[in-house]
């Protein structure tokens, strides 16, 4: 007599996320890929004719730049991130209040470098006693040192000694500032590029946390925050004396809605990557891709496509963006095994605050050295070139820093 053979039950798409926990080549890739680009970005300030295609679009316009894809694009890979973070932290032992606590922490530490570096853009030099050029790099040092993943050979005391000198450093820097004309206080104001990163990650990480990886609750949480990102544009946001607390960042919607969106494919993803199936996983993100521009087309008469306003159809089609890229990447990473292609990129994406950080430091001395450039560098081409090069040089300092010991971790 033949037994029947007994037929595993499919595993569903949570219970095969809680399962493949390991780092993506992929995803580091494209962290790496955009903070070059941003600080590529944010460098053509310094230069002169330039397409306008690179530039942010001015508020009001109905169009994105170059420029205006980029910021989208990080929210976007701090979601794609979230759920390999949170699930490495329970493979430690982490209990649910534990990892609550770190992601309040690391939102606690992204607000304040982001308030810091949005009060310089106001600062009255002569009111405060502090030029911009030493405003910025005394914040940074202070992150550096409250923030830096010290070599475990560094004696608890020297570590402990490091991280009050920052906070010294901020304490005086908040309580010296003095902005517009002069009388300005040190204040949040629009919370700065960290800050905004910081109350979308919140949420989401928040909500990925609390879900125990159940996917129809990610699901959710993106539907919610699009709903919302529509809502608030229609004027039909909710409105009242508790709502009023709830910083815009999250109220508006988009912001999270890019980083739930990003969580979301992580799930996708991950399901798909544990299957073996990149064929089903490609046709999948490719529809989704297909479904955002579409709903980024029709929002667009509505609230236009614009970065400044946050709108629906900036949210949409900057996710698909990023997705398209993410697809683009991980079959040249992981799949085809090519990553060794980026390795002179590689700090941006394992130390990306670092990085980030690093220009500040660079302007500072050019301040100071009133070093120039000639024209034709700054010009066209040649300029653009500069400031790619810019950027690689950002990346390289990174890395040596983070061979000496100096590593950025939240």
């Amino acid at each position: 007599m033949i037994e029947p053979q007994l037929r595993e039950k499919p595993a569903t798409i949570t219970e095969t996320i809680s399962t493949a926990v390991q780092r993506i080549s992929s995803i580091d890739i494209l962290r790496a890929l955009t903070m070059v680009l941003m600080i590529f970005v944010n460098d053509l300030w310094s230069l002169k004719g330039i397409p306008e295609w690179l530039e942010h679009v001015k508020s009001g316009v109905d169009g994105i730049g170059l420029a205006d894809v980029v910021f989208p694009a990080f929210l976007f890979i701090v979601g794609l991130s979230l759920p390999f973070a949170i699930d490495n932290r329970r493979k430690k032992g982490d209990t649910q209040l534990q990892l609550i606590t770190h992601v309040l922490a690391r939102t606690i530490a992204l607000l304040a470098m982001g308030v810091f570096l949005v009060n310089g853009e106001t600062l009255n030099a002569e009111a405060a006693g502090i030029k911009k050029y030493v405003w910025y790099p005394l914040s940074c040092l202070s992150f550096i040192l409250i923030w830096n993943v010290y070599p475990k050979t560094t004696k608890k005391i020297v570590v402990l000694l490091t991280r009050i000198v920052g906070v010294i450093i901020l304490i005086a820097l908040a309580i010296s500032f003095r902005g517009g004309d002069g009388t300005v206080r040190f204040a949040p104001q629009w919370w700065g590029i960290l800050g905004l990163i910081g109350w979308a990650y919140l949420v989401s990480a928040l909500i990925t946390v609390l879900s125990k990886n159940n996917f129809y609750v990610i699901l959710a949480g993106w539907v919610f925050f699009c709903a919302l990102s529509m809502a608030s544009k229609a004027g039909f946001a909710p409105n009242n004396a508790v709502t009023h607390f709830i910083p815009g960042a999250i109220m508006g919607g988009t912001l999270p809605g890019l980083t739930m969106g990003g969580v979301l494919v992580s799930f996708i993803f991950q399901y798909y990557r544990k299957k073996k199936d990149n064929k089903g996983l490609t046709i999948l993100l490719l529809a989704f891709s297909a479904l955002l521009i579409a709903l980024s087309i029709y929002t667009r008469p509505y609230w236009k496509l614009a970065k400044l306003g946050a709108t629906p159809a900036w949210l949409f089609l900057c996710s698909a963006f990023t997705i398209l890229a993410f697809i683009v990447i991980y079959w040249l990473a992981d799949v085809k095994q090519k990553a060794n292609w980026f390795n002179i990129i590689k700090p941006a994406g394992t130390d990306t605050l670092l990085c980030y950080l690093i220009p500040y430091f660079i302007y500072a001395i050019v301040n100071v050295t009133h070093l120039h450039l000639p024209d034709f560098m700054l010009t066209g081409g040649v300029g653009l070139l500069k400031s790619l090069l810019f950027a690689v040089f950002c990346v390289l300092i990174t890395g040596l820093l983070n061979k000496g010991g100096v590593k950025l971790k939240l």
